[in-house]
């Protein structure tokens, strides 16, 4: 009962819910960890979020860019 993995540092993934400031809907993975920091695509703020509420709130992986930071 084990939990597959779909995403990785750098994808461009879409949440259940919308970032507040509704420039866009898709966040990029910036960091992994105990924790995954994504990254607004709209407005650039991060946020951190706990990886089994992370996990919760995915919604789909869109796709892949190269994060350098």
């Amino acid at each position: 009962m084990g939990i597959t993995k779909d995403y990785e540092l750098g994808d461009i993934v879409e949440m259940k819910k919308k970032h507040p400031c509704y420039l866009s809907d898709t966040f990029t993975i910036i960091r992994m960890g105990a924790d995954i920091k994504i990254k607004c695509n709209g407005c650039g703020r991060s946020i951190m979020l706990e990886r089994m509420k992370f996990e919760k709130g995915l919604k789909k992986v869109v796709g892949h860019t190269d994060v350098k930071e």
